[in-house]
């Protein structure tokens, strides 16, 4: 539970707002988790608070994945309230207020959230300043968090003109998924695993985050952004530190945040020669792309982290549009035995390294590849595995999504899920040599798993994806 709060969402009539923000609080309203809750909503479209509480009933009537009671869908809409902003900050500060009145006596929050283009955040925050609605509250910025480290550190300041580093939270839904929180709960509560995540014992590390998505539209921003600022920087490099940082002190955010920097410091550059830029054979034929465009769809990177733990295991991180497949995997693949006592044909190696697998999709599972016998006369080895997923469990219904996860944390002041000034600032610096010198974009076919130069960047290893035996799905 948090304090009564009130959520300013600008962007509110925008595609993510309609798919994910606008159902996602409406179960955090339903689940009690932020009960005492008012929206006001904002944005360049000039409607009616009445228009709006209809845009937002017909979002969540297609877009909700959970069925609700008609009075408590009902109950949360009568109390959505939208200036646009056309109508001016102080408008704008006049409502919120209004709905802060409505709350009940104490303590109350404000949380702005910025569901707007890039280009647009800092007119969001400057309206903020203007409207009087800074102090105590908090901001909640979608990326990307500039296209540089110049831009980034550019982008910081001025943000910090205006909110303290405490104040802003920078959201990234990646790290909002259930399965990427496990990864917490893996290492550090299990005996079994801590003892064992290190440079003795791992080969490498895969990151792969294929979409089988294109742009929709997007072409514009994406012509600016590419793959490696779109999905890299804000995305996989976040899990990534999660991945490898030390114990922290205490599972409390600061905690955690200082090992996630610790990571990103030890991080040695980008070189362009560890890295495969690829373009989706018809993207200059995309809307909004330029016909000559050297714009990445897709980037495969081995990259190192320079500490006692790590060093000299590789890891690889691999993302791109039109893929053959969707998907959101972390694989950690563990050293092979030294010496095999198996005789010639018995099996053992024949399909790689033990594998631990996390899928950070929806569903939530994970995975634990290895040799085992196989019944019967003789010594043959086969790959088996055990599996856990998260909808064969009885904790299914309580699964938040990852909106709703950030959502609730920001209200609360976690910030355990977000990065930092001194995080997004580090990733940017390691960056540098590959923007300044990116190699040539190597054209994929769509519905591919990218340009062949991938098999030489992982090589003597294989990437994980596409998987050789898929997932088991449930059985009862």
């Amino acid at each position: 539970m948090s304090a009564p709060v009130t959520v300013v969402l600008f962007g509110a009539t925008g595609d993510l707002s309609k798919r994910k923000l606008l159902p996602g609080l409406l179960h955090l309203y339903s689940s009690n988790l932020l009960d005492d809750m008012r929206v006001v909503g904002t944005s360049l479209d000039d409607l009616t608070p009445e228009e709006f509480r209809a845009l937002a009933l017909e979002a969540i009537r297609e877009f909700s994945t959970r069925s609700l009671p008609k009075d408590v869908v009902e109950a949360f809409v009568a109390d959505l309230d939208y200036v646009p902003l056309s109508a001016g900050p102080a408008a704008l500060g006049a409502a919120v207020r209004k709905a802060e009145e409505s709350l009940p006596e104490g303590k109350k929050l404000r949380l702005h959230y910025l569901s707007v283009p890039p280009k647009a955040a800092l007119a969001a925050v400057s309206t903020i300043e203007e409207a009087g609605l800074v102090e105590g509250s908090r901001i909640v910025m979608e990326k990307p968090f500039g296209t540089d480290f110049t831009s980034a550190v550019a982008l910081n300041a001025q943000l910090h003109e205006v909110f303290d580093e405490d104040q802003i939270f920078r959201i990234d839904h990646f790290l909002g998924k259930e399965a990427a929180q496990n990864i917490l709960a893996f290492r550090f509560a299990n005996g079994l695993f801590e003892p064992i995540w290190h440079r003795n014992y791992i080969d490498h590390v895969q990151i792969d985050v294929p979409e089988t998505l294109g742009l929709s539209q997007r072409g514009d921003f994406y012509e600016g952004t590419g793959a490696y600022r779109d999905m890299v920087v804000t995305h996989l490099f976040q899990i990534l530190a999660f991945t490898a940082m030390e114990p922290p002190t205490a599972l409390e955010p600061r905690a955690i945040s200082r090992e996630k920097n610790k990571v990103f410091r030890s991080m040695q550059p980008i070189q362009p020669h560890d890295v495969v830029r690829g373009q989706y054979i018809g993207y200059r034929e995309e809307p909004g792309v330029r016909g000559d465009s050297e714009t990445e769809t897709f980037i495969a990177l081995r990259c190192y982290i320079d500490n006692w733990r790590w060093a000299g295991v590789p890891f690889y991180l691999r993302t791109g549009k039109r893929m053959a497949e969707g998907a959101r995997i972390i694989s950690i693949a563990f050293r092979e035995p030294p010496l095999s006592m198996f005789p010639p044909g018995s099996g053992v190696g024949d399909n790689g390294p033990d594998h631990l697998t996390f899928d950070l999709a929806d569903k939530a599972r994970m995975s634990l590849s290895f040799y085992g016998k196989r019944p019967g006369p003789g010594f043959k080895l086969d790959k088996l595995s055990m599996q856990f997923a998260m909808h064969e469990t009885d904790w299914e219904g309580a699964v938040l999504e990852a909106y709703e996860r950030l959502i609730y944390d920001a209200a609360r002041g976690d910030r355990t899920l977000f990065t930092s000034a001194e995080g997004i600032e580090r990733v940017w610096e390691i960056s540098r040599p590959l923007l300044d010198n990116p190699p040539t974009p190597r054209p994929y076919s769509p519905g591919s798993w990218g340009p062949n130069q991938i098999h030489q960047l992982v090589a003597p290893f294989a990437w994980r994806l596409p998987f050789e035996r898929p997932w088991r799905e449930k059985r009862f």
